[in-house]
């Protein structure tokens, strides 16, 4: 049993990335029940229990011999970060499911390759196990969930109706004004200092209130939130660059694709529904936060109105003809607000996050995007920003993410910014 991928799909085979979700609770987790629900997840998903394969006809989703299982064990205090530097290679499992059993509360770790799912389905496939599991609780005598064998479409074959001449002109379009607009990226300065690298996560986290003070004060500028975020990740990568003034930077912003498809997608269907959209700005080290969150956002929004968004996913397995296509500064991918988990009775949840993981980093190219994962949960807003040790120093990621803190409390403040920018 296997499935061509399409050539969306294909582009993953190389990136090697993953979405790493987890959920801390209180209460105690019954592993054998745990276990249960997340092969009732893999029977219900083929996707779930498949390998990357290559065949004559190119890559394939090929079912394995056994479907993953849930792994448990005793978590010391490390278990996360090694559950987040646990790559998911090619030819082996493209999913995992972790229990990290610590002394006053337990931690369940997903991993899932983006070959087969987006934040927005890791997430639904995260409560979805809580859901089942719950369900357990309640009836254990529950019969196992059968196999199913019906694959979803990818997304390629979901794509409403397009003229391939258009699609054309859009790629040629693009690469013009990337050529005309090239983007800076940060330089990394842990180069030449660290070996045997290793993925860690700085983590913003703003309480209740002054998240909805930031929303109120997007609301009343007339700007989205992401239009603040990438600002205040703009200009703190901006003063992280040498010289005077203004210089041209990048912000990519993914796009969920599910309600604009010829058929709205659900978000538990294991698809990677997204694509980018690619926006280019003049940014100073002092630039007026408000203005920049006003670019970011009439542009992103106008790119939507138009459909660029599935033009870009149309041109996606061309991006190697000219990799500055998806060149940024930043990476800002904004899930938006996250409901809790459908945990049962007697868990009390701690903590729910989401962060992006690849296998390579390359440090040796020098310089790259910076990536910032946003969710807002329980009313909080959390950035992660995941690093490679050998590009990124934990001082420099520390010092970004407690200016992009700065930034973003200045903005939420009721007075609104100091002078358009925080100082």
């Amino acid at each position: 049993m296997q499935r061509l991928l399409c050539p969306v799909e294909t582009l993953y085979v190389a990136q090697r990335s993953r979405a790493v979700v987890s959920c801390t609770v209180a209460g105690g987790v019954d592993p054998q029940l745990l276990g249960a629900a997340f092969a009732d997840l893999t029977a219900k998903h083929p996707p779930l229990r498949c390998r990357i394969a290559r065949e004559e006809a190119g890559f394939v989703l090929q079912e394995l011999d056994a479907p993953p299982r849930l792994v448990v064990r005793e978590d010391t205090g490390d278990g996360y970060p090694q559950e987040l530097n646990s790559p998911l290679p090619v030819g082996g499992p493209l999913a995992r499911a972790t229990l990290l059993c610590g002394p006053e509360s337990d931690t369940v770790v997903l991993a899932i390759d983006h070959a087969i799912i987006d934040g927005h389905s890791a997430i639904a496939l995260h409560h979805a196990l809580w859901e089942r599991y719950a369900e357990l609780l309640a009836a254990p005598d529950t019969a196992p969930e059968p196999y199913r064998t019906e694959w979803p479409a990818p997304l390629s074959e979901l794509l409403p109706p397009c003229p391939a001449a258009e699609a054309d002109r859009y790629f040629d379009r693009r690469v013009a004004e990337v050529r005309s607009r090239p983007v800076e990226l940060l330089p990394y300065d842990a180069a030449g200092t660290a070996t045997g690298g290793r993925i860690e996560v700085a983590r913003l986290v703003l309480a209740a209130g002054p998240t909805a003070d930031l929303r109120r004060a997007a609301a009343t500028a007339g700007v989205s939130v992401q239009g603040l975020l990438a600002a205040a990740l703009l200009v703190t990568a901006r003063r992280r660059l040498p010289g005077e003034g203004a210089r041209t930077l990048g912000c990519l912003s993914p796009v969920d694709l599910r309600s604009r498809l010829a058929e709205p997608l659900p978000r538990e269907v294991m698809v990677a529904a997204v694509t980018s959209h690619a926006q280019a700005f003049e940014v100073a080290p002092d630039g007026d936060l408000l203005a920049l969150a006003g670019e970011v956002t009439g542009g992103l929004r106008a790119a939507v109105a138009a459909g660029q968004p599935l033009l870009e996913v149309r041109i996606m397995p061309r991006v190697p003809e000219f990799p500055p296509l998806l060149a940024a500064t930043v990476i800002a991918t904004n899930m938006g607000a996250v409901p809790p988990p459908p945990l049962p009775a007697g868990l009390e949840l701690r903590e729910l996050r989401l962060v992006p993981a690849r296998e390579q980093y390359f440090p040796q190219a020098g310089r790259s995007p910076l990536m910032a994962c946003v969710t807002t949960f329980d009313g909080r807003l959390a950035v992660e920003f995941p690093y490679w040790t050998e590009c990124y120093t934990d001082t420099f990621m520390a010092g970004f993410r407690d200016e992009v803190r700065h930034l973003l409390l200045d903005l939420a403040a009721p007075a609104g910014p100091s002078g358009g920018a925080a100082s």
